[in-house]
């Protein structure tokens, strides 16, 4: 568990205890699945892909960029296309 994955578990249960919400309507409002909400509220160490960190960042109230993603598979996607190009 990172402390980051750990913050923003603490985070999501605050939020939904403050608003007086479950899991369930947590992911209503986010447009996410149940399951990813129980994820992140568990704390299992994984991190949000990006959009998902840009969903709850916005129903956190948080900045954007303010949770740490995993890397984007278009970015991977991208970087192995450039190192492709650079074989011929």
């Amino acid at each position: 568990m990172s402390e980051e994955s750990a913050q923003l578990a603490r985070a999501l249960v605050k939020f939904r205890e403050a608003e007086g919400i479950s899991e369930r309507e947590l992911a209503r409002r986010t447009w996410l699945s149940h399951a990813t909400i129980r994820t992140f509220e568990g704390d299992r160490g994984d991190l949000p892909t990006p959009t998902v960190a840009r969903k709850l960042e916005e129903v956190l109230g948080w900045v954007p960029g303010s949770i740490k993603a995993t890397p984007s598979e278009v970015t991977a996607l991208e970087s192995s296309a450039d190192s492709s190009s650079d074989l011929e």
